[in-house]
C-alpha cells in the first residue's frame, strides 16, 4: 500500500505523461482505480485518449484543459484556458473527496501553475487536504518547471531530460 505518495515527474525531456500512465496500468492490474485529470490538454489528441478506455470503469481520464496557452495557434483568452484549469481543479477535489479513488494524476499540473492558470498555493492546499482527509494511496504531478514547494513535499521526483 503506497499511503499518501506523491510523485513528480517533471522536466524538459519527454515522457512524464506516459510514466504517469505506467503507474496508472500497474496500479489498475493490483486492483486500484485510477483518475487522470488533464490541466492542458483538450482539443489535442494523444495517445492515450483511446487506449484508456480499455482499462475502464478503473481508469478513467478527464481532458479539461482547452490547448496550449499562447502558442501553436491558440487564440483562446487567457481567462478560458484559467477557468479550465480552476475548474479542473474543482473537479478533482470533488473526486478525491468521492473517496472512490486510490489514486489521481494531474497531468500537466505543473506547467498550468507555471503558466499562471491556477496558483501554486490552493494546489499545495489541495495537497494539504489530501494528506490529512482522504485515503488516496498516490498523487502524481506531471508537468516540466515543477515548483520548488511541490518537490519539497515529494516522495519520490523523476526528472526527465
Amino acid at each position: 500500500r503506497l499511503a499518501n505518495m506523491l510523485y513528480i515527474f517533471t522536466g524538459n525531456g519527454k515522457g512524464k505523461t506516459t510514466a504517469a500512465l505506467g503507474q496508472a496500468m500497474r496500479a489498475v492490474g493490483e486492483g486500484k482505480k485510477v483518475l487522470m485529470v488533464q490541466f492542458i490538454k483538450g482539443p489535442w489528441k494523444s495517445g492515450e485518449d483511446e487506449s484508456y478506455k480499455k482499462l475502464a470503469p478503473d481508469f478513467k481520464l478527464v481532458k479539461m484543459g482547452r490547448g496550449f496557452v499562447g502558442i501553436l495557434g491558440d487564440t483562446l483568452p487567457r481567462e478560458e484556458h484559467e477557468k479550465a484549469a480552476e475548474d479542473a481543479l474543482v473537479y478533482a477535489r470533488k473526486e478525491m473527496e468521492s473517496g472512490k479513488w486510490d489514486m489521481l494524476i494531474l497531468d500537466e499540473i505543473n506547467n498550468a501553475v507555471s503558466l499562471n492558470l491556477v496558483s501554486k498555493e490552493k494546489v499545495l492546499d489541495f495537497l494539504n487536504l489530501q494528506a490529512t482527509s482522504y485515503n488516496l494511496q498516490a498523487i502524481i504531478l506531471t508537468g516540466r518547471d515543477a515548483p520548488h514547494e511541490f518537490l519539497e513535499k515529494a516522495d519520490l521526483i523523476n526528472e526527465m531530460r
